[in-house]
């Protein structure tokens, strides 16, 4: 019998760019087996739960903890999350011993808000997130553009690109 070697899986990230260059970047991240966990869709409106409240409460706190971190148009939705964070140069004189990369920011947002809601769930240690995220480096002020308007309206279009997601257009 052959032992078969474990499929490497194929990393999202682009393999030469530097996580930590000041850029914008456009994030997605997915809730585990994307369950519709963090609130619900009605007349076009996201209506966060408890859930939700967290993962938009632990968002709006990066720059408190990244202080090169900046946070642009974002969205909870009952299954993912849509965010522009902007990655600022650390300066002299950062709290921080080392350069953040998005990765390890990602990493950060998505372990604090799985570890309060799990302390509300009283449920320590499930898994909430997906395992990887999908990020796009902002070119441009039009691709800009069209990405915070896709944010805002992800609500309004849920019905229509939550099952297919061919319907995505940004």
């Amino acid at each position: 019998m052959m032992n078969k070697k474990p499929q490497q899986r194929k990393s999202p990230r682009l393999p030469e760019y530097d996580y930590s260059t000041p850029a914008y970047y456009f994030v997605t991240i997915c809730v585990k087996d994307h369950e519709e966990m963090l609130g619900s869709i009605h007349d076009g409106k996201m209506h966060q739960n408890k859930f939700g409240e967290i993962v938009d409460k632990v968002w709006k706190g990066l720059p408190n903890y990244y202080t090169n971190v900046e946070l642009d148009y974002h969205c909870t939705m009952p299954n993912h999350f849509h965010g522009i964070i902007i990655l600022n140069s650390v300066g002299e004189g950062s709290p921080l011993p080392y350069v953040p990369t998005l990765d390890k920011i990602i990493g950060y947002f998505k372990f604090n808000s799985a570890k309060q809601i799990n302390q509300l769930r009283h449920n320590p240690g499930t898994k909430i997130w997906q395992r990887s995220f999908y990020d796009r480096v902002i070119r441009n002020e039009k691709e800009l553009y069209n990405i915070r308007k896709y944010i805002e309206q992800n609500p309004m279009k849920w019905e229509y690109e939550r099952n297919c997601p061919e319907n995505i257009d940004i």
